[in-house]
């Protein structure tokens, strides 16, 4: 870090102007990432679930329609007039570019599964032949035909048609939500420093940071799968660590100044001493968000990438840009004040009065601290995990009123079947099979070369299109079931169909609900890794930055409480169906999305280690210079305080606006970050930390000899 501060004072604007060109000249194929990156992504591609869906595209040339729709007719589904509508339906919808074929109910035969129940609606089934721009193809399909047409009332439904009212609610509420970030978030920063310059440098580092990420979105691209919802995270992680880092440099550099130094010198001494601990803190952030590549969904493996890039250029940003900016500007980080005082961080002041009073009551603090956090832990107490449906957008949504006029009018989910694929089964194994299938909970009817069986029966009649399953060896049977397939339910159902055997024949369960309990095993399947890793490479982290074997442990300790509380409100809130009045009407599906909760756990985790550091930095450097365990956290803290609150309250700003998008998932996003941001920065900083500290006295800084010459040795005490 001193040879880094050396070379950037020596060559600012070299570092300066190389740094942003570079930026600026990867925009340009960065900012072409946009309309390749692609929704969805939830699922678990080496499931068996994902094996059946190849078997049935290659085997059999079947696909799972993506868009659904139901054409209602006051004259009822077997009028003349409602055929004649159906068919000119189906022609407009072939004409549409990426539309690869249109079934209906008259071209399966007009079975009675797809007529609603009191006979007046029918299915129509699209299937998309381009997987990339399914969600916009499901929107023109949604805007072009949603409504009345010639005899009859069109609800469009659908995979694709979920995403793109997804996708389009969530771009939208993004930038109503940034439109009010942003703004307030300047107001804070002008606020904490004084001055609009100071202000503009954290902008300057975060907006650097964003623009760079896209590039390697790009990149990702070009070689694999990835999620548009990156852009998410990489903007709302871009600005925040952007603004977190340059609040800590540009802190530093002032109080350099301050004491006397040069601006030269005071650079020097920023990256030595800040410049460490942006290091720190950016290393362990993006290894803490690395490890959602372990999970098998490109969903999680996409914001893996985004948010270490941005950690990446968030870093580079602050320890390059920054310092150069810094002297080439020197006491002009200062001009067009608007505070007649500068804020100046002194030994005593209010964040070292709570640090001596914690301090001198620290058993007392603690167990009033861990009653309060243990309490919020328990609102957890039965959490249920669901993943992503229509139910998460706002109940006036096009889409969710199709959905529901296909939950209320028809007996089963014709769109979203259970596949069942069978090897070398006779046809005698099958009858059998289809018909202990039917006599499963919330089964309505299964469909295969046998027959259609339903209540263990077996009619030897069915629908023209499920007339040729025979391939080869392989069998296909179809289940038509009753429940929510990304749900609880959808997991229990499937795990009992796979629990049946095909007289020993091997059996294949695919389709929505076994993808869905594919993508939850998968997590789970991968959680006990991504836990290791986390947890290991921050002990080792934290242990290089502290040399301290105790603090390590009692961070990440810390931060696994902070997630407990964190949960424990999330699931009050989401399954319980509270805070409406704060955060807006949702619709309550009794379980809490499993892909949130993780980027939830993941990005807090990483944020709280942030804040971790900026405080064990101050604490240590009180340490280092002889002072005891009492006063260096109290002067520690206040040293560190006010730029953990400030980073804190523009991050809570940041995220908490997400909670006004009329998204479920987005809300949960937004407000849990944001709680377990600001529980972080007050009761886990200001009353456990100090307390902890206060307790175990010297014990804080001891390690064994061997490894107190390795962090010697490693040469990163600064």
């Amino acid at each position: 870090m001193k040879r880094l501060g050396k070379f950037l004072v020596r060559n600012s604007k070299k570092s300066l102007f190389g740094f942003i060109a570079l930026i600026l000249l990867s925009s340009f194929w960065g900012f072409q990432s946009f309309g390749a990156l692609k929704s969805g992504g939830y699922d678990d591609p080496g499931s068996n679930s994902a094996k059946v869906a190849e078997l049935l595209r290659d085997d059999f040339d079947q696909s799972t329609a993506e868009v659904v729709m139901v054409v209602d007719f006051e004259a009822g589904a077997d009028s003349l007039a409602s055929k004649e509508t159906t068919q000119n339906l189906a022609r407009e919808l072939e004409s549409i570019k990426g539309v690869e074929q249109v079934t209906s109910y008259y071209k399966l035969g007009s079975p009675a599964s797809l007529r609603s129940d009191d006979g007046k609606a029918i299915y129509v089934f699209v299937d998309l032949d381009d997987q990339a721009k399914q969600a916009a193809i499901g929107k023109k399909i949604s805007d072009a035909f949603s409504g009345e047409y010639q005899t009859g009332t069109v609800y469009v439904a659908g995979f694709a048609a979920v995403n793109a009212a997804i996708n389009g609610s969530i771009q939208t509420d993004l930038a109503a939500a940034e439109s009010v970030a942003i703004p307030l978030t300047v107001i804070l920063l002008v606020f904490v420093f004084g001055s609009l310059v100071a202000a503009g440098l954290p902008l300057m580092v975060g907006g650097l940071a964003i623009i760079g990420s896209f590039f390697f979105v790009w990149i990702s691209t070009q070689l694999t799968d990835t999620s548009i919802f990156a852009l998410n995270l990489i903007t709302g992680l871009g600005l925040g660590l952007g603004i977190d880092y340059a609040l800590l440099m540009v802190n530093r550099f002032r109080e350099e100044r301050a004491a006397g130094n040069s601006v030269e010198i005071s650079v020097k001494h920023t990256v030595e001493t800040a410049g460490r601990t942006v290091l720190f803190s950016g290393l362990t952030v993006a290894i803490v968000l690395a490890s959602l590549a372990f999970f098998p969904q490109y969903f999680l493996k996409s914001f893996a990438l985004g948010g270490v890039v941005v950690v990446i250029l968030a870093v580079a940003g602050a320890l390059i840009a920054l310092p150069a900016m810094l002297n080439l500007i020197g006491d002009k980080v200062n001009a067009i004040r608007l505070q007649k005082r500068e804020p100046k961080s002194a030994e005593s002041g209010a964040w070292a009065s709570v640090a001596r009073f914690v301090m001198k009551r620290p058993v007392a603090i603690l167990l009033v601290t861990l009653a309060g956090l243990g309490g919020l832990v328990s609102l957890g107490n039965g959490v249920q995990f669901g993943q992503v449906d229509d139910r998460i957008l706002p109940q006036n949504s096009q889409v969710v009123v199709a959905t529901n006029v296909v939950r209320e009018r028809f007996s089963g989910r014709e769109g979203s079947p259970i596949e069942i694929i069978i090897e070398g089964a006779t046809q005698d194994d099958i009858a059998e099979y289809a018909i202990e299938l039917s006599t499963l909970p919330n089964i309505v009817r299964v469909q295969s070369t046998a027959g259609i069986a339903s209540q263990g029966q077996l009619d030897d009649g069915y629908a023209p299109a499920f007339a040729a399953y025979v391939e080869g060896k392989l069998q296909r049977v179809v289940a038509i079931h009753d429940i929510e397939s990304r749900s609880p339910a959808g997991v229990e159902l499937t795990d009992a169909v796979r629990e049946l055997k095909a007289n020993g024949h091997e059996v294949l369960v695919g389709g929505s609900a076994a993808v869905y309990s594919d993508s939850q095993r998968g997590i789970e399947h991968a959680l006990p890794l991504v836990v290791t890793w986390i947890v290991l490479w921050t002990l080792l982290f934290l242990f290089l930055f502290t040399g301290s074997v105790l603090l390590p442990i009692k961070a990440v300790i810390l931060n696994m409480l902070s997630l407990g509380a964190t949960l424990g409100f999330i699931t009050w809130v989401f399954m319980g169906g509270h805070l409406k009045w704060l955060i807006g009407d949702f619709f309550v599906t009794g379980t809490v999305d499993t892909s949130t909760t993780i980027l939830i756990a993941v990005v807090a985790f990483g944020l709280s280690m942030d804040y971790e550091l900026f405080l064990l930095s101050r604490i240590k450097e009180q340490h280092d210079a002889g002072l005891g365990t009492t006063e260096s956290v109290a002067i520690g803290l206040q040293k560190s305080g006010r730029i953990i609150t400030a980073a804190a309250l523009v991050l809570a700003f940041s995220f908490i606006a997400f909670a006004t998008s009329g998204v479920t998932i987005m809300k949960a996003l937004g407000l849990g970050i944001a709680f377990a941001i600001l529980l972080d920065a007050t009761v886990v900083r200001a009353l456990l930390v100090p307390a902890l500290m206060r307790l175990f006295g010297q014990a804080n800084w001891w390690a064994p000899r061997w490894m107190k010459k390795i962090y010697k040795k490693v040469g990163l005490d600064h």
